[in-house]
């Protein structure tokens, strides 16, 4: 498309012999430096992508996101900064923008959700057989029509309350709630590969630079990633599986033909 562009051109005269030497170099540069990054996100075992969207949603719009059978963890930020990690063949909806005194979502499914701490707008998720009420946490939740509920908490305190009796029981870091035939209960946990696999294969959907980078730095202590201010709004979908934090910052750079560099244990994005 390159050649037969600037062989038109030069054909009406429009070129002159110089003009068209240069755009054959710069077309060949840049092809050059196409095949390359290609090349460099095929062996990451990735594939990225822009994802411009042109629909603007309204204030009243809820928004529903599915993830499939056999699909990585599906990984999107809220407005208001929280993060779920939704497992396969779990689904949640949520408004566009919440109320000015809750966040509220439904999920059918497992989950993992790390909520932005907010004292005047409690969290609050819907599953089919209880309500969970969180201010600023992170936990698990399973929630499969043919499974018996359960939340294991991370981090922080959860309130837990069964719509088939009205129990309420509040669920510390280390504990896990279950709801069967007997009732709702709490018991001790050290069961951290719970939280752990939700990470191993993750697909992070329309989501901005910024908002990928701060979950990568969540989930971290080896490195912390810093991309620069300008790019940060950028948003991509992009997929990693079992990808180092240094991997990933290495495949976002190749993806838009940015610099990395390393002080100490910061990876600088620029």
């Amino acid at each position: 498309a390159w050649n037969n562009l600037y062989n038109r051109l030069e054909q009406d005269g429009l070129l002159t012999l110089d003009d068209a030497r240069e755009q054959r170099a710069i077309g060949r540069q840049a092809t050059l430096k196409w095949v390359a990054g290609i090349a460099a996100l095929f062996i990451g075992v990735v594939s990225v992508f822009v994802w411009f969207n042109q629909d603007t949603p309204s204030a009243t719009d809820t928004l529903v996101l599915h993830n499939a059978k056999g699909e990585p963890t599906l990984v999107t930020t809220f407005e208001d900064g929280s993060i779920i990690y939704l497992g396969a063949q779990a689904s949640v909806e949520y408004p566009v923008h919440f109320a000015e005194n809750k966040r509220e979502v439904s999920l059918q499914g497992d989950a993992f959700f790390e909520v932005s701490k907010n004292q005047k707008r409690p969290f609050i998720i819907h599953t089919q057989t209880a309500m969970i009420e969180v201010l600023g946490t992170s936990f698990n939740v399973k929630s499969k029509d043919n499974d018996a509920f359960s939340l294991s908490v991370r981090t922080g305190k959860v309130k837990v309350t069964s719509k088939i009796d009205n129990q309420s029981v509040f669920v510390s870091a280390g504990e896990t709630a279950l709801l069967q035939a007997a009732g709702l209960r709490t018991l001790q946990t050290n069961d951290m590969e719970q939280f752990n696999s939700y990470l191993r294969h993750v697909h992070f959907k329309d989501q901005t630079l910024t908002d990928i980078i701060r979950i990568i730095n969540e989930n971290t202590d080896s490195v912390q990633l810093k991309i620069a201010p300008e790019k940060g709004d950028r948003r991509v979908t992009i997929t990693f599986q079992d990808n180092t934090a240094e991997d990933m910052a290495q495949i976002i750079s190749l993806g838009f033909n940015l610099k990395l560099t390393k002080q100490q244990n910061i990876l600088y994005i620029n």
